[in-house]
């Protein structure tokens, strides 16, 4: 076992390193293609007329940029299908995983008491560990203060980000949360729904004997066969890491890094602090061994890393966190909930990514409205995981709350895909410490049962 992990973890890193390396070479190519069409059209329309090669440079050097865009976006979208294969067949698993693992987690449990107090620790938990991370990403913008710093050119007023706001209000929060549905909100993959289908129905199988332990066992069998089919689809992941990686290196090529270097050094290293030093003190304090925490999940985190999405690791997530001697009632139970509740690096990126685009307006956003944005995040961040894009969308709300303009985001979607790769690897290790806490919590020993 402890080779063919390490086997496929080491796969994945060469196919990151390889579709680096493509990505690259794709990209330049595209590049100076381009180029080398733009100078030969030059020099026989100008015939050497300074003025009007000044004029043609100028117009081409729009026209090139935009064109130059979209050849790389077909290019580029010939590799994500690889990854976007990958990533269906992951979400193919998520909904019967989740509803089987939850339905035998709250079974276990067994009435509504004990559900509720291990719901009232996680909530307090995710509380807590959300008001931390909204904190450390208002203290890295406002410390280093990357918009500033960088000076970037801002978009014309009327440029469009793509992404339109979306106020979190009672009512839309209700609709995201209790399902009309199982079968739709399982179709779509809405995570929090299905948790609170399966509370219901776990509590229900429960509380009525023998008539329902056929249906207990009967989602036993079906998170074993999940897991077995996790590890199939697993398999694929290096093809999809492959993919992903080559796309958004044929976009964005390797100098966006240099342009973004600041910003991307002052995130980055707020993720890292609040991994290796805000989670990892949570965990000492707990008295929580954290590496071999993070040795048991470092697969799904690279896979999250390298795909940009939480999603793809959390059915690995699961199943590395019950080898590691966490209960299944706690990690079926804490897991699903905290995809929606408890991304810490997509909840920091909120912060960190609305001060950003205010610094490089100009705009000097007080304390009071800094506390301000932080308490509605705290509120607005929770249900939003099932929205496509769901950080961009809260950043998008709170730029219109607070009268930044809103094709400010332009600023950061250059680099956004490589952001949420840090983004995605940080929501697993969140969540992996939220779920070791609460079962800490309930008097678990957390021993593993393997060594990885």
């Amino acid at each position: 076992m402890f080779k063919k992990k390490n086997r496929l973890i080491t796969i994945i890193i060469i196919a990151m390193i390889v579709g680096i390396s493509l990505g690259y070479a794709i990209n330049k190519s595209i590049t100076n293609n381009a180029v080398k069409i733009e100078q030969s059209y030059i020099k026989q329309s100008a015939k050497g007329n300074v003025t009007i090669e000044k004029k043609l440079v100028e117009h081409y050097a729009k026209v090139e940029k935009e064109q130059l865009k979209q050849a790389k976006k077909k290019v580029a979208s010939n590799y994500s299908i690889l990854s976007d294969i990958f990533l269906r067949l992951i979400k193919m698993i998520i909904a019967p995983l989740v509803l089987a693992v939850l339905v035998m987690g709250v079974a276990k449990v067994g009435d509504f008491k004990s559900v509720g107090r291990i719901g009232g620790k996680t909530i307090i938990y995710f509380t807590f560990a959300t008001l931390l991370a909204l904190s450390l990403g208002l203290v890295i913008v406002n410390l280093f203060e990357p918009g500033k710093v960088m000076a970037l050119d801002l978009p014309s007023v009327d440029a469009d980000a793509g992404v339109k706001a979306n106020a979190q209000d009672a009512k839309n929060f209700v609709a995201h949360v209790v399902p009309d549905s199982i079968i739709r909100v399982m179709a779509e993959n809405e995570i929090l729904p299905i948790v609170i289908f399966a509370l219901f129905f776990g509590i229900a199988a429960a509380s009525i004997g023998e008539q329902g332990k056929p249906m207990i066992r009967a989602m036993d069998s079906l998170s074993h066969v999940m897991f077995k089919v996790t590890n199939f689809v697993m398999n694929f992941a290096p093809i999809g890491v492959f993919g992903a990686i080559t796309a958004v290196v044929i976009q964005q090529g390797l100098d966006v890094l240099s342009g973004y270097a600041y910003l991307m050094a002052c995130f980055f290293g707020g993720l890292l602090f609040f991994v290796f030093g805000v989670l990892f003190s949570i965990c000492l304090v707990l008295r929580i061994n954290f590496f071999s925490l993070l040795s048991h999940v470092k697969e799904p985190i690279l896979l999250a890393f390298s795909t940009a999405s939480s999603e793809s690791a959390m059915p690995k997530t699961i199943e590395q966190l019950e080898k590691f001697g966490i209960s299944n009632r706690i990690v079926s139970f804490v897991l699903p909930l905290g995809y929606s509740f408890n991304l810490d690096g997509s909840i920091m990126y909120m912060t960190f990514a609305t001060v950003f685009i205010a610094q490089s307006y100009g705009i000097d956003m007080s304390m009071a409205d800094q506390i301000k944005m932080m308490l509605i995040l705290l509120i607005t961040s929770k249900g939003m995981a099932g929205v496509p894009r769901a950080s961009l969308v809260v950043i998008a709300g709170m730029l219109s709350m607070f009268h930044i303009p809103g094709e400010g985001l332009l600023l950061l979607l250059a680099v956004d895909q490589i952001l949420d790769m840090g983004r995605s690897a940080t929501n697993v290790v969140g969540n992996a410490v939220a779920s070791a806490v609460v079962a800490k919590w309930e008097g678990e020993k957390l021993e593993p049962k393997t060594i990885i």
